[in-house]
């Protein structure tokens, strides 16, 4: 005689997290299964989703597999000037430098006065917001670059 083995899911007992697919401007809503550890589990599409009903396209179905991939590049991928390959940096690295870069472009592009009129811009930084923003990271992506006196701010997203 032969015993029923006793088969739970992997996310039974996993923190339900609600998130939105990080691809197209639909935004849909998924919910992401994490442990306690903070291992991500498994993404699947939120039934409560007004947008989506629960429903994801192929490209969203593969959220975990994007995230949860071996082959996923962990640093940055820089290139020298002049160079012809590309080297992994640390991602600290890659952000202090383009911290330094923003802030030396800004610096060196800044204008204050045009014709005797107060401007306070720069032409010499451009944004462009992205569809895998959601609401809050772009509205951020905005006061930000207002801040440093950007003109030129773009935003693909429809959400």
């Amino acid at each position: 005689m032969s015993e029923t083995i006793d088969i739970t899911a992997r996310i039974a007992g996993a923190e339900k997290v609600v998130s939105v697919c990080p691809y197209c401007a639909v935004g849909c809503s998924t919910l992401a299964y994490v442990d306690d550890a903070g291992t991500l589990l498994d993404v699947e599409g939120n039934p409560e989703s007004p947008i989506s009903g629960g429903h994801l396209c192929p490209k969203g179905s593969a959220i975990f597999g994007l995230t949860v991939n071996t082959a996923r590049w962990t640093t940055g991928k820089y290139r020298a000037p002049y160079s012809d390959r590309w080297e992994d940096r640390p991602v600290p690295w890659l952000m202090e430098r383009i911290a330094r870069r923003v802030k030396a472009t800004r610096d060196a592009t800044f204008v204050r006065e045009v014709d005797g009129k107060r401007v306070n811009h720069t032409l010499g930084i451009a944004s462009l917001g992205g569809a895998t923003f959601g609401v809050e990271e772009n509205y951020l992506l905005g006061k930000l670059m207002h801040s440093l006196g950007v003109v030129s701010i773009e935003n693909q997203a429809r959400i």
